[in-house]
C-alpha cells in the first residue's frame, strides 16, 4: 500500500464558526484570523495505491462554482486536484475508486466538473465513487443548517452517471483487504471515515472533518458547523483512545501547517498533539 498528498489549494472559512464555543483569544494562537475573522485551512486529498487500485479520498472543493460562491470561501493557492494528481504521475483516467467522506462542497466539489460541451460530469469517468447510504439520503434532502453545504451540481451528475455506490453501513464496513470504513454522526449524518492498515503494523486514518486540524485537538474545540456537537465530543473521545492503543497515524484535510500526527496524552490524562510528521515519513 502506497500514499500520497493530493494538495488542491486553500480557503477560508470563519475563526468563531470553525471554533465554536472556543473563545477567539485561544483559538487565534492556533490559526490566526485576518481583519474579517477568517482563517486559512487547506483542502489536502489522499490517494492510495492498493492492489491493482488507485483510490482517492475526497476531492476538493473543485473549480465550478460561481465568483459569488468562490468570494465567500476566498479558495487560493497554487495546487489544484488535477495539477497535484498529475505531479504524482496520475491522470483522471488512473483513478478506480473515489472516497468521498460526506457531500459538504469542499469534500466533493472536484468529484464533478465541466466538460468541452459545458456538461456537468464526474471527473473521475473510469472510478466508482463510494459513500454512505444514510449520508446521501440526509444529502439529497438537506436540512435548513446544512442545505448552503450540499449542492446539488455536485451529487446529481454522479447519480445521473450510475457510477455513485451507496454502502449500507451504521458503524463500520469492510471494505476490502486492509481498508476499513467507520461512519460518525457528530459533524453530519454518517461521516465516513476510511481506515487503512499499513505494511508497517500501523493504521492511517483520513480525518475528514472528524477533526479538521491539530487546532481541534482538545475535546471542547467542536465546530459549529456539526449537528450534533455532542455525539462529536463521545465520538472523539472513544476515537482517541483507539487511535492511541492502536498508535494510529491521522491525515488532516484541513490543517493549514501539519499533515499527518498522532494522538497523545498527558499525565493527567488530557488529549493532545503527539509526534507530528509528513505523509512520506511513514514510507
Amino acid at each position: 500500500m502506497k500514499f500520497h498528498t493530493i494538495e488542491t489549494g486553500k480557503f477560508k472559512l470563519d475563526g468563531g464558526a470553525m471554533f465554536g464555543v472556543v473563545p477567539k483569544k485561544m483559538w487565534n494562537k492556533l490559526n490566526p484570523a485576518d481583519e474579517n475573522n477568517m482563517c486559512t485551512w487547506a483542502l489536502r486529498c489522499l490517494l492510495v495505491e492498493h492492489e491493482d487500485r488507485v483510490i482517492l479520498v475526497d476531492t476538493g472543493m473543485g473549480d465550478k462554482q460561481n465568483d459569488k460562491f468562490r468570494s465567500h470561501f476566498q479558495p487560493h493557492g497554487n495546487s489544484d486536484l488535477l495539477l497535484s494528481l498529475k505531479n504524482k504521475g496520475f491522470y483522471p483516467e488512473d483513478i478506480t475508486d473515489v472516497i468521498i467522506t460526506h457531500l459538504h462542497f469542499d469534500h466533493v466539489g472536484g468529484a464533478v466538473k465541466y466538460d468541452i460541451n459545458n456538461i456537468l460530469k464526474p471527473t473521475f469517468s473510469n472510478a466508482k465513487y463510494w459513500t454512505n447510504k444514510r449520508h446521501y439520503d440526509w444529502a439529497i434532502n438537506p436540512n435548513m443548517r446544512e442545505k448552503a453545504s450540499f449542492l446539488k451540481e455536485n451529487i446529481v451528475p454522479l447519480r445521473e452517471n450510475n457510477v455513485i455506490e451507496l454502502i449500507d453501513g451504521k458503524k463500520e464496513y469492510k471494505w476490502m483487504d486492509k481498508i476499513n470504513f467507520r461512519f460518525y454522526y457528530g459533524h453530519t449524518e454518517a461521516m465516513l471515515i476510511p481506515e487503512f492498515e499499513m505494511d508497517n503494523g500501523h493504521k492511517l486514518i483520513y480525518m475528514a472533518d472528524l477533526m479538521p486540524s491539530t487546532a481541534h485537538v482538545r475535546l471542547p474545540y467542536v465546530m459549529s458547523y456539526d449537528i450534533r456537537p455532542l455525539d462529536t465530543l463521545a465520538e472523539r473521545k472513544w476515537f482517541y483512545d483507539r487511535a492511541i492503543d492502536e498508535k494510529s497515524y491521522l491525515f488532516l484535510e484541513h490543517d493549514p501547517f501539519n499533515e499527518v500526527f498522532a494522538i497523545g496524552k498527558d499525565a493527567k490524562g488530557r488529549y493532545g498533539v503527539g509526534e507530528v510528521l509528513s505523509l512520506s515519513d511513514l514510507d
